[in-house]
């Protein structure tokens, strides 16, 4: 795993530019059979997160939610590994993630929802845990998903 031990811990972001500047520099470092997991409720900025990533490793985009296609794979632009960006959301099992035949060995790999799966798929693991005020009189409404309002956001390495 290549993301420096700097980025481990809890993160205070306050915007969704500073969510995408997290995921650059993430992004920047990391290389083939890299796998991250991303965790939060809807809203929460682990596509916007992806996208920083995706401009830190330097592959084509645009960078959309897989929800409705499972996953999609951005190429390099500089002769680098991949991104594939998966939403495990609609998975049932690790099996229908191996079905997907990715090459988690030559990419770099960031599933949404992918817990469960992870340790099926990978020994070790970027976790990342996006949380967001939800629901309540003095935090974000459903409809306010996208605004600007403090996430926490924090990363651990994991072994299987």
């Amino acid at each position: 795993m290549t993301v420096d031990p700097a980025f481990l811990g809890r993160h205070e972001i306050r915007t969704s530019d500073a969510m995408e500047n997290l995921g650059l520099r993430i992004g920047e470092q990391l290389r083939p059979g890299d796998l991250l997991i991303l965790t939060g409720p809807l809203g929460a900025g682990k596509t916007t997160f992806t996208r920083g990533l995706a401009e830190g490793l330097g592959v084509r985009g645009p960078v959309q939610s897989p929800t409705f296609v499972i996953a999609r794979t951005h190429p390099s632009l500089a002769g680098g590994a991949p991104l594939v960006h998966v939403d495990a959301y609609r998975l049932g099992s690790a099996a229908e993630l191996d079905d997907l035949d990715i090459d988690f060995a030559r990419s770099v790999v960031v599933i949404e929802w992918g817990r469960p799966m992870a340790s099926a798929v990978a020994d070790a693991w970027w976790d990342i845990e996006i949380e967001r005020p939800v629901g309540g009189d003095d935090e974000l409404a459903d409809e306010d998903l996208d605004a600007d309002a403090p996430r926490f956001v924090t990363v651990t390495r994991v072994e299987g």
